[in-house]
């Protein structure tokens, strides 16, 4: 075992004990989230949930499946995910109540782009790194939203500058796409989440434990030190405006 390999089991800290700190106003926003997963399967049908299998995202399946909502889970398998993804997602199929469906890339599209630009193009500029995420990511999430009339995702307030605005319900994209946002842990703390899972005991990626809050593609996901920001370790090596693959990012 490699040295770096046994500091990192060492530093590993459970992301519920580290992180699980409920805010005051946790109990009215859980209730708010309910009620507006509940408004979403009975208004917006067909909605389906987007899941990344990150800690906000497991909290909303486990609510869809407790209040036991029709509204079925969709994640993008990249062909690029961590082995600790993988392996949550093969649980979250089989317990989920919802169903959970997998979309994945175009093979023969993956092919070419390694084929033209290599296997590491994400890291020789911005543009090549987003035409991989519009290979791996958007193709794919176009074919997940398709016929659907609203998605749910795990978007927060406090994940970033660019998310501060957030609404509950976002309909940016209504006159375009015919399509609304639910983004029902908007206003929760990184505290709150963890509060859920652990109160819930919610099945998590391990990676959270090794200081992962942001948990992407393997190639473009690293691990954070003490006081960066939350999605610092995501595509860590462009400007911090530009942390976004194109999934929530408005024309």
């Amino acid at each position: 075992m490699t040295s770096s390999l046994i500091s990192s089991r060492t530093a590993a800290v459970k992301a519920t004990a580290q992180n699980a700190k409920a805010s005051v106003d946790y109990a009215a926003r859980l209730a708010e989230t309910q009620v507006l997963l509940q408004r979403a399967a009975a208004e917006f049908t067909p909605v389906t949930q987007a899941s990344s299998l990150g800690a906000e995202d497991v909290v909303i399946t486990h609510l869809i499946n407790r209040l036991q909502l029709d509204i079925p889970v969709f994640v993008l398998e990249t062909g690029a995910l961590h082995t600790e993804t993988l392996a949550l997602l093969e649980r979250t199929q089989a317990h989920s109540r919802a169903p959970v469906h997998v979309f994945r890339p175009v093979h023969e599209s993956v092919i070419w782009f390694i084929r033209n630009e290599g296997q590491d193009a994400m890291y020789k500029s911005m543009q090549l790194r987003k035409a991989c995420c519009g290979v791996r990511k958007m193709e794919p999430l176009g074919r997940a939203l398709q016929g659907q009339k609203a998605w749910i995702t795990g978007l927060r307030q406090e994940q970033s500058p660019a998310r501060a605005e957030v609404p509950l319900l976002d309909d940016s994209e209504v006159a375009s796409k015919n399509l609304y946002k639910f983004n029902p842990l908007t206003r929760w703390t990184w505290g709150d989440v963890w509060h859920y899972i652990a109160e819930n005991q919610v099945d998590y990626n391990p990676l959270h434990d090794q200081f992962f809050p942001s948990i992407g593609c393997a190639p473009c996901t690293r691990a954070i030190s003490l006081g960066e920001e939350f999605r610092a370790g995501r595509w860590w090596w462009e400007d911090e405006a530009a942390k976004e693959c194109g999934l929530h990012v408005k024309k």
